[in-house]
């Protein structure tokens, strides 16, 4: 195939501009979900209207562009993981990669909630990245390395546990998310094995009860 050589890639300034927009848009959607409008996103970045729509025109380009940024990252992920020998060890890579992201990341939850699925590139995109944990997790089993009825739905669970601990616990435990990540994956079969390679970061220890307390849903006031 010949190369498009029609998207010229854009100059210093407006790329700036672009991750400048991109940054805001996800620091708002963090903290207020898809409420943002493209003017407030202009406004909080320190950009003009018109700069952003020329990025992008309405505000579901933005979000499908973010989301595309993500999949990018996890797919490179994925498949770094299954480069690895072990499928255990691929599968466990994969996993606790995905959670750093997603610990990470607040305002993911929302950019995958609004991305437009259906259209292309995106659901090639879903789809590609579908079929890599699909082969990571059937790789672990078929090796009895994972419990034998692990599958790839338990891959989603599993990160929107970690992520409801780690949005739950960032102000007070910043890195619970892993104690917890590390307790679903022995349940899975998947402790590390003390004889392989170690995971740079130390295990967390467990939340003091004052943090606990911290975490506690907070009272609001009864409607009348």
């Amino acid at each position: 195939m010949t190369p498009d050589t029609t998207q010229r890639p854009l100059r210093a300034d407006a790329e700036r501009n672009r991750r400048l927009i991109m940054e805001t848009a996800e620091r708002m959607f963090a903290e207020r979900g898809a409420v943002a409008t493209l003017n407030e996103i202009a406004h909080e970045a320190g950009v003009g209207v018109g700069t952003v729509y020329r990025r992008f025109p309405d505000l579901q380009t933005l979000v499908d562009a973010l989301f595309t940024e993500r999949f990018t990252t996890f797919l490179e992920v994925a498949a770094a993981a299954a480069e690895q020998p072990d499928p255990g060890r691929a599968l466990r890579h994969y996993l606790l990669e995905a959670a750093r992201r997603r610990a990470q990341d607040r305002a993911l939850e929302v950019i995958l909630a609004h991305a437009d699925v259906a259209a292309e590139p995106i659901a090639r995109m879903r789809d590609d990245l579908g079929r890599h944990v699909d082969g990571l997790a059937e790789r672990a089993v078929a090796a009895g390395a994972v419990r034998g009825d692990f599958a790839s739905a338990d891959v989603y669970a599993f990160l929107l546990m970690i992520g409801t601990v780690a949005d739950r616990t960032e102000d007070v435990a910043p890195d619970a998310w892993r104690r917890y990540a590390e307790l679903l994956l022995a349940g899975f079969g998947l402790a590390q094995d003390p004889a392989g390679p170690q995971d740079p970061a130390p295990r967390p220890p467990v939340m003091t009860d004052a943090q606990a307390l911290q975490i506690w849903p907070k009272r609001t006031d009864f409607e009348n």
